[in-house]
């Protein structure tokens, strides 16, 4: 269903090729107009559906498509660019690849789930989305040369993007832990 909410995650989603130019253009003001309206555009999203009860499942699967479009671009052009350490960009994709393969394992198997994000996914997400912040503000301030603020933000946000993997893994393995002996029932 085609309403407000989803026009906006739609809004966002379309938002996010336009922030990769600005950035790999070197027009960080406006790539971090870009970032804010993104956010603002989510923050919208999800208030409205509520406000205006236009939740709908289409909603539920676009919205964090786009968060995770936003990031994950994110981390890979500032990579790229030198911005944003490497491995900070590894971690970062392969928390969200394999929060994504353990869906799809347990769907394929038909396993019970409710995705639900814990308390520290939801830090890890703050913290991602304001590293990136951090990164676009600062390269456009004084350039691209890093003080020991923004590796520790790098340090914390891979620490918390670790912790938060760890996290899903052994949710889902509760998951298929809890099938496994339902099915024993039987």
């Amino acid at each position: 269903m085609v309403n407000i909410p989803n026009l906006l995650t739609l809004l966002r989603i379309l938002l996010v090729p336009v922030f990769v130019i600005l950035i790999i253009q070197g027009q960080f003001l406006k790539a971090i107009l870009v970032f804010v309206l993104a956010g603002l555009t989510d923050a919208l999203d999800g208030f409205l559906a509520r406000v205006l009860r236009q939740k709908t499942d289409l909603g539920l699967y676009l919205d964090p498509l786009a968060d995770k479009a936003l990031i994950i671009t994110s981390f890979v052009t500032l990579s790229v660019m030198g911005l944003i350490p490497p491995w900070l960009a590894v971690l970062v994709i392969s928390r969200d690849f394999i929060i994504l393969l353990g869906i799809s394992v347990m769907a394929l198997m038909s396993i019970p789930f409710e995705i639900k994000p814990a308390v520290v996914s939801k830090f890890t997400t703050a913290f991602q989305l304001l590293t990136v912040f951090a990164v676009l503000v600062l390269t456009y301030l004084q350039g691209v040369e890093r003080d020991g603020r923004i590796v520790f933000l790098f340090w914390l946000t891979g620490a918390l993007t670790v912790i938060s993997g760890l996290n899903y893994i052994m949710r889902g393995l509760r998951f298929v832990g809890q099938d496994a002996a339902q099915n024993e029932k039987k």
